[in-house]
């Protein structure tokens, strides 16, 4: 008895015999989800647009004992070549930081093709898949910009808002298919992405307005992520998790 409840409990715990596809996994959150979903035993396809440093993390990841991982070169703001990724077997982002008068239509486009369409047109392309698993879990990467107004562009804030009602609807209309949909929302996070935000004048307003009093680090998102893809999170369907430190939650503290 004991042994079998032992063995529930690491299967519970465990991502063996599962597949992950991690869209932009060669940098920030998409590259630590990766590392994170291979530690729970998960088989993981990640995707870039940089074919010399796609190969260069496959490499690496194999070389540090995970077999299980490959990769193909995909610009997910492409249509076509969405197509051609779900053939061969979802976090990537992009931000313009300007004033909403400023932006063109060629910005706001390219900020809703590669943040929102991309997201909404692979779930459709791996619902098959997912449903097949008879457990499949979409965990979408959206933003504390999509939930509490920040100063990081209307177009992007749009888009993460977008994505969490995603969440909400994929979960009630695919659960009778066995396929949940979460959603984690980071505030500012150390990535490549985020960089250009980070000068130390914003960094202690940001530090100032978040309750932890520091960003998060990118392990500390794809943590979450995990959880959420895991056997013993199957209870857990339509959520928007923020992982911000308590920004979201904070009224009138300062640091």
């Amino acid at each position: 008895m004991e042994e079998t409840q032992s063995k529930r409990g690491k299967e519970r715990w465990s991502l063996h015999g599962m597949t992950a596809l991690v869209t932009g996994g060669t940098k920030g959150i998409g590259h630590a989800v990766v590392e994170e979903l291979l530690s729970f035993g998960a088989a993981v396809h990640t995707c870039a647009r940089n074919e010399a440093e796609l190969r260069s993390c496959v490499e690496r990841w194999r070389g540090m004992g995970y077999p299980q991982v490959t990769g193909s070169v995909c610009d997910v703001s492409s249509r076509e070549q969405r197509e051609q990724l779900m053939n061969e077997v979802n976090n990537a982002g992009t931000v313009i930081v300007k004033p909403t008068t400023e932006y063109s239509e060629e910005d706001a486009g390219r900020i809703w093709a590669t943040n929102f369409e991309s997201a909404f047109h692979l779930s459709q392309l791996s619902h098959p898949l997912l449903k097949e698993s008879g457990r499949g879990s979409i965990v979408f990467i959206s933003s504390v910009a999509g939930v509490v107004a920040v100063p990081y562009g209307t177009p992007y804030a749009a888009t993460k808002g977008a994505m969490n009602q995603l969440t909400k609807n994929l979960a009630c209309e695919w659960a009778k298919d066995n396929i949940r949909a979460n959603c984690v929302a980071p505030w500012l996070t150390k990535t490549p992405l985020a960089d250009p935000l980070l000068d130390e004048q914003t960094l202690a307003k940001v530090r100032s307005r978040t309750p932890l009093g520091r960003i998060a680090e990118a392990e500390e998102v794809s943590s979450a992520v995990a959880f959420l893809c895991l056997p013993a999170a199957s209870y857990i369907t339509g959520q928007t998790i923020t992982i911000d430190g308590g920004m979201t939650i904070n009224g009138f503290f300062f640091n």
